[in-house]
């Protein structure tokens, strides 16, 4: 129904033309004037004319419908002149038998293009291209021709990879295609390769090392191992190795592989294999007894040795040499001050290494026997508790025997506890005191004190004889009281 705008007069107008614009030429549909109607045969029977307003009545359309269509109207002496477009549609077939060909393609990024067609039964057809639930549109390198059905992606990347499908529709009805893989290959990129454990400038002989490699690619990489630039009968992305030795030292790569794109790029890591061998052994030395010499030896080339005790480094003095380019270390007739935990430290311009500590263990002693009462009193009356204590200065600490008149006590360890003293108690005491790795022994005794007033409980006495082991003896009495 084409309905004008225009309002019914008094009159009738004097003419009403419809005519459908062609190209190259139009031609009139109808001609409505006073006394008659001019109507063209193909519409004959499909229009009906309203003179009052000049509407337009089109019935059965079809497709040759579709156009530009112009009204022309006659009032006494004004003409007025109306257009409409007009897009009809026949009745559209379903759409069926939807389908993208072609069904799978392989590409390599920026080197080609997808072509996909989307075929389809049914008229009347529209077309959507989508990756997975994204639309695509036309861009600079997405281009979408021949009515929506050729969808062509210049210099594909890795991102459009994806399953493709193709929506097609019309108004009676719709469908979609099965998807179709596009699959793009790219790399190897970002090539690492890592080794585990890692942080290490070197690894010692007889450790176990992974080395593993990892790249950016589709399809997935195919890796081969290099060392020293000469390939390697392994592959994969790992290498392992179970006891490594020093021969397997070397600069080693990694090369990742795509087998579509037939491009390889490499990865490199130095791995130096550091034999060392500690020959240091824990030792135990008598102070004064004998020079002593630690060596410690390590493979390689350029080396430096560093001794150290404990965190202090070890210097050269009148009692200590270090000699044979510093891999060994002697002391002249070791004292007690030597006495500490050794290790030695060697490094080349590559790479450097630490031995395992060593315990040096000096024994000295026992020397500076002390024996002491407490209280400590001129005399003791009975019933009183008094202690003994024996010190001596011995590494390692020393063993202590009690004895009363020559004779040893059940009593061992440094505190002689002697609780209620009784007068038959009285005696001379001493304590003997053995070092079992000098082989040293030291006695102590109490001497007598001369000089008691009358009356008075028995004194102490005071006394030290030293031989080779130092002995001596002394009287410790006790008066009952009256």
């Amino acid at each position: 129904m084409f309905t004008t705008s225009l309002n019914p007069t008094e009159t009738p107008f004097l003419a009403v033309s419809w005519e459908f614009v062609g190209n190259p030429a139009s031609k009139p549909i109808i001609t409505s004037l006073l006394d008659a109607n001019i109507t063209a045969p193909e519409y004959d029977g499909r229009i009906t004319i309203f003179r009052s307003t000049g509407s337009l009545q089109l019935r059965n359309l079809m497709l040759s419908d579709s156009g530009k269509y112009r009204i022309l109207v006659i009032i006494f002496t004004l003409m007025v002149t109306l257009n409409w477009n007009v897009f009809l549609f026949l009745p559209a077939e379903p759409v069926s038998d939807v389908r993208v060909l072609p069904l799978s393609t392989d590409l390599i990024e920026f080197k080609n293009s997808v072509h996909l067609s989307c075929l389809s039964s049914g008229t009347s057809l529209s077309f959507v291209w989508m990756n997975s639930s994204s639309e695509f549109t036309p861009s600079d390198r997405v281009q979408i021709t021949n009515e929506g059905s050729t969808l062509t992606i210049i210099n594909v990347t890795r991102y459009e990879e994806g399953p493709y499908t193709c929506f097609v529709f019309n108004p009676a009805s719709s469908n979609i295609s099965d998807p179709i893989n596009v699959f793009v290959s790219y790399g190897p990129e970002n090539v690492t390769l890592n080794v585990d454990p890692a942080s290490q400038k070197h690894y010692e002989e007889g450790s176990d090392i992974s080395l593993s490699c990892s790249a950016d690619s589709r399809p997935p990489a195919t890796f081969y191992w290099l060392l020293n630039e000469n390939f390697l009968p392994d592959s994969g992305s790992e290498l392992k190795f179970i006891n490594v030795q020093k021969n397997q030292s070397g600069n080693y790569s990694c090369q990742a592989f795509n087998t579509i794109i037939k491009f390889s790029k490499h990865s490199h890591s130095l791995l130096t294999i550091v034999t060392v061998y500690h020959e240091l052994k824990s030792v135990d030395l008598i102070e004064f007894n004998s020079p002593v010499n630690l060596s410690c030896s390590s493979s390689g080339s350029s080396l430096s040795f560093v001794w150290m005790n404990g965190t202090s480094e070890v210097t050269a003095s009148d009692s200590v040499l270090i000699t044979d380019g510093g891999s060994t270390l002697t002391f002249l007739n070791v004292s007690r001050y030597d006495h500490g935990t050794y290790w030695c430290h060697v490094s080349n311009p590559v790479s450097e290494e630490i031995s395992d500590p060593v315990s040096v263990f000096i024994s000295y002693g026992p020397e500076n026997l002390q024996l002491k009462a407490s209280p400590s009193r001129e005399y003791y009356e009975e019933g009183l508790n008094v202690h003994l204590t024996c010190l001596a200065e011995s590494r390692p600490l020393a063993k202590i025997q009690w004895f009363l008149n020559g004779d040893p006590l059940n009593e061992t360890g440094s505190v002689l506890k002697l609780m209620n003293i009784q007068v038959n108690q009285s005696g001379n005491y001493s304590c003997h005191v053995f070092n079992s790795n000098t082989l040293k022994i030291q006695t102590s005794a109490l001497n007598p004190y001369r000089g008691l007033s009358s009356g008075a409980i028995t004194g102490i006495v005071l006394g030290c004889v030293i031989f080779v082991a130092v002995v001596a003896t002394g009287a410790f009495l006790i008066a009952q009281r009256m």
